[in-house]
């Protein structure tokens, strides 16, 4: 496959970006989005120029570090999976692709695509844990019943990565299907309720300090999600916040 990419330069946080055209030749339809970009980069390298700077790590969909806005969507045409799970495949030879980095105010740019998502651990760390006896009197949370169903919408919360497709694909760059996700993963186990009215409201003030917008239930998120968080977190979170105002 032959490839035309259309990609976010930007050399610094304080830097004018612009998009720059590179390309790209003999592109195996078998290769990730990823390993894609790691021929340029090679051949940037090759060149003499600067490659160009992304974010990655697990390359297995887990870690949520290969956030891209590719063809105006958060991770790509495809759904369900991330950046990096992203086969070429997916495009046609001689195509035109478009590589941005995640856009939003709490998620400034530091150097072409690579974003600052820190914005998404300060509100972990406002509330998005469970405080532990470690006296050595614990219970075992194995002892503990959990309704299966509740146990099951738990996980489903839980398996959130914090990619920030959410807050991408939100035309308000609302992080509320992140923050109702972690919410939700402890509103519905016995271990969370202890903290649950501090949790919610420590949370939803800390995503509102950092510059988030709130939903408007477009439901882009949950489309673009590459775990399918479902909006009924947020629809949770709501009667958690409401509750703990009261």
């Amino acid at each position: 496959m032959n490839l035309t990419l259309k990609i976010w330069r930007q050399s610094n946080a304080k830097a004018q970006g612009k998009m720059v055209d590179y390309s790209i030749k003999d592109i195996s339809p078998d290769m990730s989005f990823l390993e894609m970009l790691d021929v340029l980069n090679n051949e940037l390298v090759e060149k003499g120029e600067e490659p160009v700077a992304f974010d990655h790590d697990c390359r297995e969909g887990i870690c949520g570090m290969c956030s891209l806005f590719i063809n105006g969507e958060a991770h790509g045409p495809d759904r369900g999976i991330t950046t990096c799970q992203l086969h070429m495949r997916k495009f046609k030879d001689g195509d035109t692709i478009y590589i941005e980095p995640f856009r939003a105010k709490a998620f400034p740019v530091i150097k072409d695509l690579v974003v600052d998502r820190t914005a998404f651990d300060k509100i972990q760390h406002a509330g998005g844990f469970v405080s532990v006896n470690t006296s050595g009197n614990t219970q075992d949370a194995n002892n503990i019943p959990i309704p299966k169903h509740d146990a099951d919408r738990a996980f489903d919360a839980a398996t959130c990565i914090g990619c920030g497709a959410c807050v991408a694909s939100c035309k308000n760059s609302s992080a509320m299907l992140f923050v109702s996700a972690k919410v939700s993963q402890f509103a519905l186990l016995p271990q969370g309720k202890v903290e649950a009215a501090d949790r919610v409201l420590n949370m939803v003030a800390e995503m509102d300090n950092l510059g988030f917008g709130n939903c408007t239930n477009t439901g882009a998120c949950e489309v673009e999600c590459p775990k399918g968080i479902s909006l009924e977190n947020i629809a949770r979170m709501n009667r958690e916040y409401l509750k703990a105002s009261l």
